[in-house]
Order: C-alpha cells, then structure tokens, then sequence
C-alpha cells in the first residue's frame, strides 16, 4: 500500500463540476492498493497517516505534532496510478495496482478504518474510479510517501533467506 501525503491549508474533490469533499488545514492523502495489499497494510498505513508528526508543537518545536494532536482534517483520494510504471515504449502500466473491483472494496474498508481511528466527522474522500480535480493549497509545501511491502514480496523475501536467515547480498 502506498500513500502520498500532502501538508495542506485546505483541499477539494470535484466530480463532474460538483465538489463532492473539502477540508480546511490537515492532511491530502493519495491512497494507492497494491495487487497484494491485505488488511494488514491498511493498518499499518492508517496508524503512520493519523500519527505522522507534519506540525510543529505550541512551543515552535518542529515536527512535534500530527494532524490528531491538532485535531486537523484527512482527505482521502484513491489514487491507482500510484504503482504505475513505464513500459519501454514508454507507457504507463498500471498491474501491480489492485484490480478495481476488489479495490473498491479495500479503499472503503481503509476510509472507515481511518474514520474509526480519528473523528469520523474529520475524514472525507473522493469517489472512487471516477475522474476528479484535486485541488489543494500546499502547507511549506510538505510532502512524504507511506509505503508498505507487499506481501508477495515479503514472501519471496522469506523464501529466499531460507534457514540461515540471512539475506543474500548483491
């Protein structure tokens, strides 16, 4: 799973001309799925998202608090592209990218997650699948990438330490 966050003073979703999600200062997070994502990545994911330390605290102390101690808004826009790659001919290939059908339903399982772990009122997204405009205003600007291993990988990483647990080197 892979997430994009953007420090931000507000931001929108608008589908279709119609601005279906916004928030004021807090966090515009690009959600990507994996092929093999589990439930486990969006754990993982949602607990660095709501604690990743963005602002600086009462006293000036830089990177001290995150958007929950500051009780700051989360958007959330999946954002399947997030594992594309070129092709040689120079393409975008998008599959390591979770398939729509079962990412739709990984997507909304992350948003409600998300919502039970912070203020369900603080949480907005856009719509899956369809065709949005984004806007936002950057905060610095501040931008970090939340990423897990997927779990075909960590497997085959597994595999390949054997039983000496040791990876092999380059």
């Amino acid at each position: 799973m892979r997430l994009v966050l953007q420090r931000v003073k507000s931001a929108s979703v608008t589908v279709e001309g119609n601005v279906v999600s916004q928030i004021g200062p807090g966090v515009l997070a690009l959600v990507g799925l994996h092929e093999h994502d589990q439930r486990q990545d969006m754990q993982e994911c949602c607990k660095k998202l709501l604690a990743c330390k963005l602002w600086e605290n009462d006293s000036g102390g830089m990177w001290r608090h995150g958007v929950k101690q500051r009780g700051l808004e989360v958007l959330l826009v999946s954002q399947f592209t997030l594992y594309g790659k070129l092709s040689k001919k120079n393409q975008p290939d998008y599959k390591s990218s979770m398939k729509s059908d079962p990412a739709r339903i990984m997507y909304s399982e992350f948003v409600e997650m998300v919502r039970e772990a912070y203020e369900s009122d603080k949480v907005k997204d856009g719509h899956f699948g369809a065709m949005m405009d984004v806007a936002l205003v950057n905060d610095g600007p501040v931008t970090l990438m939340i990423e897990t291993a997927p779990q075909e990988l960590v497997s085959a990483a597994d595999e390949v330490k054997g039983v000496t647990g040791v990876a092999p080197t380059s």
